[in-house]
């Protein structure tokens, strides 16, 4: 499974794709050098999730390991509610839901089907509102959108030409290490 890309970096690089190489230059500093109050407030809602404490129904299945080798992707859904068939995406906070959240969404829906859990219902949890946000099962063009998205995220060079987004830095976790940039991130 080498080859296989970690489902939740697809939202990292629609962010940014040079932000997966810089995560991975820094990936074994200090967290506390880059991390900014969004990723600590993401850390601790999944603390739950991964620690299997965020339910206590025998319906659900907490953090469990998946992968697809169709699309070559893998890592760990939050909550599958069999009962229902929903499978949930736990996020703290979502002013809106970017494409590569729901890239991250449809990329665990495909390894669960592909595992043979029946899936009905897809949706975000938005922690800090104790809010569910429906989602609809990615159609067979969203299919194909999401494979071609794989295939660009497979091609990555970082050494390609790269050109900034200022409103993205501003935002990004890795600015200040970042060689690509001048501007400093509202984190700092």
């Amino acid at each position: 499974m080498e080859d296989y890309i970690s489902i939740s970096t697809l939202n990292d690089y629609i962010f940014c794709p040079y932000s997966i190489y810089l995560h991975n230059v820094y990936m074994d500093a200090d967290e506390g050098l880059y991390h900014a109050t969004p990723q600590t407030k993401g850390t601790i809602a999944h603390t739950a999730t991964d620690g299997k404490t965020s339910s206590t129904s025998s319906n659900d299945i907490l953090s469990l390991p998946v992968s697809s080798d169709e699309l070559g992707v893998m890592g760990k859904i939050d909550v599958y509610k069999q009962k229902e068939k929903m499978l949930i995406e736990r996020k703290y906070k979502l002013k809106q839901i970017y494409r590569g959240q729901l890239y991250q969404l449809w990329a665990q829906y495909y390894c669960m089907l592909e595992l043979g859990y029946k899936i009905e219902k897809l949706a975000f949890y938005e922690i800090s509102t104790n809010r569910m946000i429906p989602i609809k099962i990615p159609t067979e063009e969203e299919k194909n959108e999401l494979t071609e998205f794989i295939q660009r995220f497979r091609n990555y060079n970082p050494a390609d030409y790269f050109v900034p987004n200022p409103n993205k830095c501003l935002h990004c976790i890795y600015c200040n290490l970042c060689d690509k940039t001048e501007v400093e991130n509202v984190y700092s």
